[in-house]
């Protein structure tokens, strides 16, 4: 579904980390999103990369770290690879974080993986958002059978956070009349970005699931009506300063699903190249940890 095109609001939450695996949504997502962006050389990613990244798969398995995460890889911009990790409070960031480094082996390990990894690499940051509940819809936790990412990024005019939280509430609202068959989660940058950065995020179970919200949107337009739809694109120019969307593939490779999923679609989250059963999962380092 697009707000004003190109600009993409989503069909379904994308949610990582402490977060429930059953196939049901839960009340609300966990308050914390932490991305870590890797940008990575040249023809560098692929086989490549994965086998990098298997390190920190094997490093955190071995630990049995308490958290979890999903990487993700570009299918368009610049060629990069995201790492989606949840928390429910910021405390509860700091008590993970304190486990690595008390872990000394844990440690080493993850500076041994970090080294090769960052042979990839070109740049390296880490962007921290705090979920909105009041301008997100319907948003759905589960990943088990999730397969693609679509992210939009926007930059609200300073001083226009009204006419923002006017916009997204109205397309919301058309959402509800029209029968729609979207979701999404919105996330507000807390950290890394500049101040008015936002984020939708979907997750799509296939890319017919992206054929449907562009087919969706003659509904969409007969829900807003004429009056609406003018008043969308009013609110748009006035509080929209940029937008962008990305779309994203789901690698299981560079992942660490929770138990459950693997156990929902054991032949996409438990590749037979892993290089270890997965019996426990941990979060993708933050930038400050992870130091080529």
């Amino acid at each position: 579904m697009k707000l004003v095109r190109p600009v993409v609001f989503g069909l379904a939450l994308a949610v990582v980390g402490s977060m429930l695996a059953a196939a049901q949504d839960s009340p609300k997502p966990p308050m914390v999103l932490q991305i870590t962006r890797e940008f990575l050389k040249p023809y560098k990613g692929g086989v490549a990369h994965d086998k990098t990244e298997s390190a920190f798969v094997a490093a955190m398995t071995k630990a049995k770290f308490p958290a979890y995460y999903v990487g993700l890889n570009s299918l368009s911009g610049r060629e990069r690879a995201l790492y989606f990790t949840h928390y429910d409070s910021f405390a509860e960031w700091e008590k993970d974080n304190k486990i690595i480094d008390d872990d000394k082996a844990l440690s080493a390990e993850l500076d041994r993986a970090s080294v090769a990894d960052g042979e990839l690499l070109n740049e390296v940051d880490s962007g921290v958002f705090t979920f909105d509940e009041d301008l997100s819809y319907k948003s759905r936790k589960d990943l088990a059978h999730a397969r693609f990412i679509e992210i939009t990024e926007y930059h609200v005019r300073l001083g226009h956070s009204e006419e923002w939280h006017k916009l997204v509430k109205l397309v919301r609202d058309a959402y509800d009349k029209g029968g729609l068959s979207g979701h999404w989660s919105l996330y507000e940058a807390a950290y890394g970005l500049p101040d008015g950065t936002y984020l939708t995020i979907s997750a799509d179970d296939s890319m017919a699931d992206i054929d449907k919200g562009f087919l969706e949107d003659k509904k969409f337009h007969e829900a807003l009506g004429e009056d609406g739809v003018k008043e969308m694109h009013r609110l748009y120019g006035e509080s929209v300063e940029s937008a962008i969307s990305e779309l994203f593939q789901i690698n299981p490779k560079q992942s660490y699903p929770r138990p459950e999923w693997v156990k929902y679609d054991p032949e996409f989250w438990k590749p037979k190249s892993a290089p270890m059963a997965m019996k426990a999962a941990a979060p993708k380092p933050s930038a400050d940890q992870k130091k080529p």
